[in-house]
């Protein structure tokens, strides 16, 4: 069967083999769901062969929608899906990271918000276990999540509006931040290596540099497919960031790296999650 032949009917037990057009949204669809993919992965999943999914991959490239990498591809560096497809994206695993976050915040703190799905998830927690706290924040709908808590206060930034990620940037937004002493800022990343935690959008990585800028702890909140991601502007790097909640503890050079920076390390996968800080 060739690449440009119609999807047909398999034989019972064997999945039917896509057509090419078919496979590719398959294979972005699986990129958009965790950023980095196997040659091998793909072929076992889409029943073809490797040499099919590297002309496939060789195809997307092309066209700019991936970067091939050695066995496998990743995403561009400044592409990331929008965060309305994001929230649909491991939801399980960012509710037990919210679970696990909330449980670091004290009544009477002052708690700085970065964009996106995962700490919106984390807000929306924040809402029904958290009293008498101060929330800043530039994301609509971190705010919209928090709002039926009344005794959480909660303040916005001003900034230029970012409608594909609902929040606000900017010189105005960075400069109003400075005004405020803030105990923990809760945030999320694209991206974090070895080398440091990156953001697909360059302005709101500036508007969570400072945010950690400002803050006595920063707390990154983040699912497994974010590690090893490189993504376009770097606003950390590992020894600046105290905690880490995820839902699988990392590996490799990133484990290495969180370890010598004496970062903690919280995995809800497993009891026990924390390391020495």
């Amino acid at each position: 069967m060739s690449d440009h032949s119609a999807t047909i009917a398999a034989p019972k037990g064997r999945r039917a083999r896509l057509d090419k057009p078919a496979r590719q949204e398959r294979i972005l669809a699986e990129m958009r769901a965790s950023a980095t993919l196997r040659v091998g992965d793909l072929a076992a999943d889409l029943s073809v062969s490797t040499e099919t999914i590297r002309r496939d991959l060789f195809e997307l490239q092309e066209r700019g929608l991936i970067n091939r990498t050695y066995g496998g591809a990743v995403r561009p560096l400044a592409s990331e899906p929008a965060v309305t497809e994001r929230h649909r994206m491991m939801v399980a695993e960012r509710e037990a990271i919210a679970a696990r976050t909330v449980r670091f915040i004290e009544p009477q703190e002052v708690i700085a918000i970065g964009a996106g799905a995962t700490t919106t998830h984390v807000a929306r927690r924040m809402a029904a276990e958290c009293r008498n706290i101060t929330v800043i924040t530039h994301s609509f709908s971190v705010a919209t999540v928090l709002a039926p808590n009344p005794t959480i206060e909660i303040i916005m930034c001003p900034g230029r509006y970012n409608a594909r990620e609902g929040m606000m940037v900017g010189v105005e937004t960075i400069e109003f931040l400075q005004n405020y002493n803030v105990n923990r800022a809760i945030l999320g990343v694209s991206g974090i290596t070895a080398e440091g935690l990156a953001d697909a959008e360059a302005p709101a990585a500036w508007v969570y540099k400072a945010m950690m800028n400002r803050a006595a702890e920063t707390i990154i909140v983040t699912d497994h497919s974010k590690f090893d991601i490189p993504s376009l502007a770097i606003w950390a790097r590992v020894p600046d960031i105290h905690r880490l909640v995820t839902d699988t503890p990392p590996g490799g050079a990133l484990a290495r790296a969180l370890q010598r920076a004496q970062v903690e390390v919280t995995a809800t996968s497993r009891q026990a999650g924390e390391g020495a800080r």
